[in-house]
């Protein structure tokens, strides 16, 4: 593509917290590198990075991008960098997601000022889960009360002493120093600077028993021994580089270029495992092996599928296989979008991330290979919504086209889920947070030209019985002409959880003869779908239907079916019949200070508290509560620790209402269904 071997590529994801200046800092790269003719900026809405609309608006990232550009290393070397920025915001973390699944390193970038936040250790604990190598930039250096070292000391506190500068500032910090490669210090930090410089030399020696036994010696490590050890320490997760820039005053930002450069692995380096476990070939001439980890929908170039090459060539005409799908595409072009630029070009190797564009049945977690290979890779995994909204259309006549809305929103942004509750009758439309479910509401109306309105769901309540309860109903009606005859004595009870028969015939001697049998079987599970407490649907109940009479000309399916069904609404009744919500377990990530809000919080939306653990600097509350408590908590959550807090959360199971409140929920759903009547 750029007559460039894939040694000399290097493909990571910028991560960090939201405003921790990744954005800033690539669109300080991409001018430095040519790629775009003026440094853009988020602020002021010229990045040429968050180029979107939405992300102009809201000032945010709210996409995974790739960027492709060419660095010459201070050496005469051509580097290809492949740049994945990715959203600090929690709403969005599906991006980062996918990104880190197919980056080959991670670049976190802190700043200088707020220091470690939430989504730093995020990112952190992310490059572990993938076991990634990584790097760490600070950033805005030039701010007013930046304070390099003192993040640097939390940093380390964090994560280790294996976090070590390879750039710093200077004290009044308008210029930085290479440790490593600066011929004279400045008096202020030369004393620190050597020690430094001293810890990068042994971390280097470590990498191999040669090197070390010539440190141990006393000798002297040449800058190509140093480098290699470097390039060997972090590779193997021994040591994170930690830099300093100021993207506005470009302070640090080629030091930065060359230590990726230099530090981080490329592709042959990081050779992926398919998910039989075999070792993909990355050289040009192996087969093609690919990964789809993000699909947007353009409104100039209309689908693009972005696809990380793993192994050997793709080129553009080429017949691919869509293993995932068991099905032929045909590659019309190959496309590398940098911001609203798009170039095309004739093939991709190993470590570039291209756009296709118009794949017919081709998506997000699809695995692509040669024709006549079988090379697939593990799916990425997303979390469960922590956020939903029933949704409706505004208008009258819309919803088709709001349904076509809300599938095209989900298929972009795997973390958005939609689905009908049947119990509800609502379309719950489910994601990461508010931010990200608004952003998907405004798409749907610049797009899809169908407004929206968004409302707290509906709860899913269950019935079900804590005891035996004996039922009877006999049906008879008598109008003129044939007549309707059934009676049916049931016991309903609880049932076991290892207990897969919900429906006994106990029936003896013909008293309901059995061609009724099935009528019955239907009015129960009509039945079981309008319980006693409030009328949601029972589950875990066993009914045994153990007598009953039938008339030789008035009996028939129908009236077996209406007997059945009330004798069900009469034994649970007697059955101790209660009301069931939804429990959800979910995991609070949150700094020390909110502790007694947090659970103070959970407490009083009717939580048990299972356990608390701290992890990287924060503290992690394990908990269980109602879904009608936490509709809301992702505002809630982000309201109450300044943004500092997240959260996951996963249904765990039913449980019973107390008391009071399923009275409540019982003359509410009695005025709702006496409405629709």
């Amino acid at each position: 593509m750029k007559d460039i071997e894939i040694t000399n590529v290097r493909n990571f994801a910028l991560l960090g917290h939201t405003g921790s200046g990744k954005t800033t800092l690539l669109d300080a790269i991409l001018f430095k590198l040519g790629a775009n003719d003026r440094q853009g900026s988020p602020e002021n809405g010229t990045s040429a990075a968050d180029w979107m609309d939405e992300e102009k608006a809201r000032k945010i990232t709210m996409w995974a991008k790739s960027f492709d550009v060419v660095y010459t290393t201070r050496g005469g070397r051509r580097m290809e960098l492949v740049a994945m920025d990715t959203p600090g915001y929690a709403d969005f973390y599906g991006q980062v997601l996918s990104a880190t699944a197919v980056a080959d390193a991670g670049v976190i970038a802190v700043d200088a000022v707020s220091g470690v936040q939430v989504g730093t250790q995020r990112s952190w604990k992310r490059c572990d889960t993938q076991g990634l190598p990584r790097a760490i930039v600070v950033t805005g250096i030039d701010k007013e009360n930046a304070d390099f070292y003192g993040v640097l000391n939390s940093i380390q506190e964090l994560w280790g002493n294996q976090c070590v500068p390879v750039v710093i500032p200077t004290l009044d910090h308008k210029q930085v120093i290479d440790v490593m490669a600066a011929k004279e210090l400045p008096d202020d930090i030369a004393d620190r600077a050597r020690e430094m410089k001293g810890a990068l030399v042994e971390y280097a020696a470590e990498t191999d028993d040669a090197l070390i036994e010539k440190y141990l010696g006393g000798e002297e490590l040449t800058a190509q021994e140093i480098a290699a050890g470097l390039h060997g320490a972090v590779h193997d997760g021994n040591l994170v580089p930690v830099f300093a820039v100021s993207a506005k005053t470009n302070a640090g930002v080629e030091d930065l270029l060359e230590g990726i450069s230099l530090l981080l692995p490329s592709p042959p380096e990081r050779p992926v495992k398919d998910a039989n476990g075999n070792e993909v070939n990355v050289a040009p001439d192996a087969p093609f092996a690919g990964f789809v980890w993000r699909s947007l929908n353009d409104p100039f170039t209309g689908q693009n599928t972005f696809v990380r090459v793993y192994g050997g060539t793709l080129k553009a005409g080429q017949e691919i296989f869509n293993i995932t799908k068991g099905q032929k595409e045909k590659v019309g072009h190959l496309m590398i979008i940098n911001g609203k630029k798009q170039e095309e070009i004739p093939a991709a190797h190993a470590g570039d991330v291209v756009a296709i564009p118009k794949l017919k049945g081709t998506g997000l977690n699809d695995s692509l290979c040669a024709v006549g290979e079988e090379i697939g890779f593990k799916e990425i995994e997303f979390p469960s919504p922590t956020t939903a909204y029933a949704v409706t259309a505004k208008k009258q006549g819309d919803e088709d086209k709001l349904a076509t809305a809300l599938h095209r929103v989900a298929d972009e942004d795997p973390t958005i889920q939609v689905e009908r509750n049947n119990d509800t009758n609502e379309m719950i439309l489910s994601g990461l947070g508010d931010q990200q479910l608004e952003a998907a509401v405004q798409r749907m109306k610049e797009r899809n030209h169908v407004e929206v309105e968004l409302n707290t769901p509906s709860v899913a309540y269950r019935e079900t019985v804590t005891a035996m309860g004996e039922g009877h109903h006999k049906h008879k009606k008598q109008s003129g002409g044939r007549g309707q005859y059934g009676e049916v004595y049931l016991r309903v009870e609880p049932r076991e959880p290892d207990d897969e028969e919900w429906f006994v015939n106990a029936i003896v001697g013909g008293v309901i003869p059995g061609n009724f049998i099935p009528a019955v079987q239907k009015g129960l599970q009509e039945g079981l779908q309008r319980g006693a407490v409030a009328r949601y649907p029972v589950m875990n109940v066993k009914i045994t239907v153990y007598d009953g009479s039938y008339h030789d000309v008035d009996s028939s399916e129908v009236a077996f079916k209406i007997a059945a069904a009330r004798a069900l609404t009469d034994g649970m009744s007697k059955a101790k019949a209660v009301l069931l919500e939804p429990v959800m377990k979910i995991k609070v990530s949150i700094p020390d200070q909110f502790m007694g809000d947090i659970t103070g919080d959970l407490n009083h939306k009717r939580g048990r508290i299972l356990g608390v653990d701290s992890a990287d600097g924060m503290q992690n509350i394990t908990a269980e509560v109602p879904q009608a408590e936490v509709f809301r908590y992702s505002s809630e959550l982000r309201s109450m620790t300044g943004g500092r807090g997240n959260f996951e959360m996963e249904f765990a199971r039913y449980e019973a209402v107390p008391a009071n409140i399923a009275q409540k929920v019982a003359a509410m759903r009695q005025k709702e269904q006496s409405g629709e009547e």
